[in-house]
């Protein structure tokens, strides 16, 4: 399921109440892999995607985030270099959120110094399961645990084919065979850049093979 669903609505605004907010035009790279993270970022509105890319140029997604996520911070908080680079997917609004107003909110609320170290708990658990199932899961595995990853609260994935193979190390074609079959046996309901999960306790039936 989704690492930020058990997280109280809205928890993380308090970072983003007393800071400017910066527009992103569709693809615009908000950070790079291998730069220093001297901030992550609150996502106000749009979606975000982080990936890796390695030096052949081939790229892999790690996570879609939705408004109301953080991302970038856990490089920040281990003061190396990023692992990964975020783009915006669409019109986008992001809070930066830098050590001065990390001390500030957690000095002023400090619940939410231990929310932030599950956040940061949760995001590890993410990227272990995805290198799990890059290595010994079958491609209907991996697609379906990746639609109950990035399902919102009303069941729906926003991203492209492409946004999932990249993810789930299948080629496009593999994925829209998944996806098809998910579809005939009435699980997802397939639309424009988007899943809609009709019967989620099948994939997670089929995740729990």
């Amino acid at each position: 399921m989704n690492h930020e669903l058990d997280f109280p609505a809205g928890i993380w605004e308090a970072f983003a109440q007393s800071r400017p907010t910066v527009r992103c035009s569709p693809g615009y790279l908000i950070y790079l892999q291998d730069t220093e993270a001297t901030c992550f970022y609150f996502l106000k509105s749009g979606r975000v995607k982080s990936f890796i890319q390695s030096e052949d140029g081939a790229e892999r997604v790690l996570n879609i985030y939705h408004a109301g996520s953080l991302f970038g911070e856990a490089s920040f908080f281990d003061e190396l270099p990023r692992v990964s680079s975020a783009m915006a997917l669409n019109l986008c609004e992001i809070v930066p959120i830098d050590r001065d107003l990390v001390t500030q909110e957690f000095s002023r609320r400090p619940e939410l110094a231990l929310s932030m170290m599950k956040y940061l708990a949760r995001t590890v658990r993410l990227l272990s399961g995805q290198v799990d199932q890059m290595a010994f899961r079958p491609a209907r595995w991996r697609v379906a645990n990746y639609l109950l990853t990035l399902a919102s609260g009303t069941g729906t994935v926003s991203c492209t084919q492409e946004d999932i193979a990249a993810a789930v190390s299948a080629s496009r074609v593999t994925v829209s065979r998944v996806l098809s079959e998910f579809s005939r046996e009435s699980w997802v309901e397939l639309g424009y850049r988007t899943v809609q999960l009709k019967q989620p306790e099948k994939l997670k039936e089929l995740c729990m093979i």
